[in-house]
């Protein structure tokens, strides 16, 4: 899969490419968890490429195949001084490749949406992240994720992501610097979320949970472990209770990014969707 033109080749990332990449993301203000290398690596190691110009790593993408009906495209970067001289095309054209004509999906920064929709990706809704300071709270019925059963969340998680991704799960919910959490009701899992240390404050990414109370009760549990410094969560925009939830608690909208599919739309129950899991990765 290897392309050579005029010295520059692109070829998947090694552990070491993801971690330089993901720090270029730190550089952009995008603020990537800690650990995120560890997670992101085993949900498609082929699926995650660097180009290279002179041997020396100029930019990246991830195009990662969770199943033949469902990919995510994202860490999409050129380093400053190498744009607008064709490496991006060259990487977006790779990841495509990948890709080869099945559903998929990216978070578009605004400026570039109407780039995305030229390559046939059509926009949902949006990504709104907030931010702020809370205490939280771990409620009587709140339990460590690690402590349920794994193939039901899996099942779970399932339900409100488009495919399988029991690798990619495992890692982010048993990460280093981070904590996960999920309630029982009569046997069955009604909710879980994940909290990690970035390289700023503290990331929520996912809280699935069938009603606004116990999203909320996943919500307090996670930022009880966020050390009283800001919690950040991407809350989609067509879910209202969620922005009520994190409203309810004064956090404010900082950031916002385009939700967009390629060939056709997944059909999830957003309702239930009260934190995406990241804009990397889905």
């Amino acid at each position: 899969m290897n392309i050579k033109q005029d010295n520059f080749i692109i070829r998947p990332m090694t552990l070491a490419d993801l971690k330089l990449s993901l720090s270029w993301a730190a550089d952009e203000g995008w603020n990537p968890g800690l650990n995120d290398a560890n997670s992101y690596y085993v949900a498609d190691p082929q699926g995650l490429l660097i180009g290279e110009l002179n041997g020396e790593p100029i930019s990246s993408i991830s195009a990662v195949r969770y199943s033949q009906n469902f990919s995510f495209i994202g860490l999409f970067i050129v380093k400053p001084e190498w744009r607008k001289k064709g490496f991006g095309l060259k990487m977006w054209q790779e990841a495509l490749k990948l890709i080869n004509n099945r559903p998929a999906a990216l978070d578009a920064v605004l400026e570039q949406v109407n780039i995305y929709h030229k390559s046939g990706f059509e926009t949902s809704h949006s990504h709104l992240r907030y931010q702020g300071i809370i205490s939280g709270e771990i409620s009587p019925d709140i339990q460590e994720l690690n402590t349920i059963n794994f193939e039901q969340i899996c099942s779970y998680d399932r339900l409100y992501f488009p495919a399988e991704r029991p690798n990619f799960l495992k890692a982010w919910i048993n990460q280093s610097n981070g904590k996960s959490y999920g309630i029982i009701n009569d046997g069955n899992l009604v909710g879980y979320g994940v909290i990690r240390k970035c390289k700023v404050g503290f990331k929520i990414g996912p809280i699935f949970a069938e009603n606004q109370e116990i999203a909320e009760k996943l919500f307090l549990a996670l930022c009880s472990y966020s050390e009283s410094k800001n919690v950040y969560i991407d809350v989609p925009s067509i879910n209202q209770p969620a922005i009520n939830l994190v409203e309810k608690y004064q956090m404010q909208c900082v950031f916002e990014h385009v939700r967009m599919y390629s060939v056709q739309k997944p059909n999830l129950d957003w309702k239930n969707i009260f934190g995406v899991t990241n804009s990397t990765l889905g």
